[in-house]
């Protein structure tokens, strides 16, 4: 690590202690007359806080909403720069080429247990066995326990307003609503959608499920937005016991992940 480079790689250390998203834009390659060269670094934060620089201007402006992009869906990028002389009409650059690496420091991919009867417990166990931050709520406090769910990393007992404003979500947040009825789902979803979480899985028969979409239609949900909730929850493995659901639920969510990877 140079030395130059130390503290901002100490913030981004820091911002990854607390959980906050950030990308760091990284300079590998220049070429030419530019304003910073290879190594050069800049953080950029999801509310458009930076700390550093690649070179400033407008191609640090592009940079900026390239890594707010890569926050929002995840996933790296290079992203290739012609500065081209301002003579042919670009202000504020000097020539040459640059590429730039935009990597995206997100919190730890999250399974958010909303419900912590049986299948919220197994949910649990298997999630955390699976590598998974775990967070379970419930407004049942005596459900969120040590005791009930051993293997959770956050324990939020109350309603689903106070999770929330205690933990928010993330892009790589992953919610199981398995609740003990549709008044509880309702409830819950009409402070989730609005949330960038990457899942948003019901537990439910199909009949439940229309039952909750009339519910929050009539409550004046948009139709579009329930498109992106998964009912009934889990792949279809003809799943029984509270374990069964589990594994078909977490398997659903590994999937996601892999496809949107």
């Amino acid at each position: 690590m140079s030395d130059h480079n130390r503290p901002l790689l100490q913030e981004l250390l820091a911002a990854q202690d607390t959980g906050e998203p950030v990308a760091l834009a990284t300079v590998i390659r220049a070429r030419g007359s530019v304003p910073r060269h290879s190594g050069a670094k800049m953080l950029v934060y999801g509310d458009g806080r930076i700390s550093g620089t690649v070179g400033g201007g407008e191609m640090e402006s592009r940079v900026v909403q390239e890594a707010l992009v890569a926050l929002a869906d995840g996933r790296s990028r290079v992203i290739p720069y012609a500065l081209v002389d301002p003579k042919q009409g670009d202000p504020g650059v000097c020539g040459g080429e640059m590429e730039v690496f935009v990597e995206p420091y997100l919190p730890p991919a999250t399974v958010w247990v909303v419900g912590c009867g049986h299948v919220g417990q197994a949910v649990a166990y298997l999630a955390h066995w699976l590598g998974f931050q775990v967070v379970v709520t419930d407004d049942r406090a005596e459900l969120v326990d040590t005791a009930v769910i051993p293997h959770a990393d956050v324990y939020l007992p109350g309603s689903i307003e106070e999770a929330l404003d205690a933990h928010p979500l993330s892009s790589n947040s992953y919610v199981v609503l398995v609740t003990r009825n549709i008044k509880v789902d309702q409830a819950a979803l009409k402070r989730l959608l609005p949330t960038p979480a990457a899942y948003i899985g019901v537990m439910g028969s199909r009949r439940r499920w229309a039952e909750t979409q009339k519910l929050l239609l009539a409550d004046g949900v948009a139709k579009a937005d329930l498109a992106r909730i998964h009912s009934p929850i889990g792949l279809e493995l003809h799943a029984e016991t509270p374990e069964e659901i589990a594994v078909s639920i977490m398997a659903e969510i590994i999937r996601l992940r892999r496809e949107d990877g």
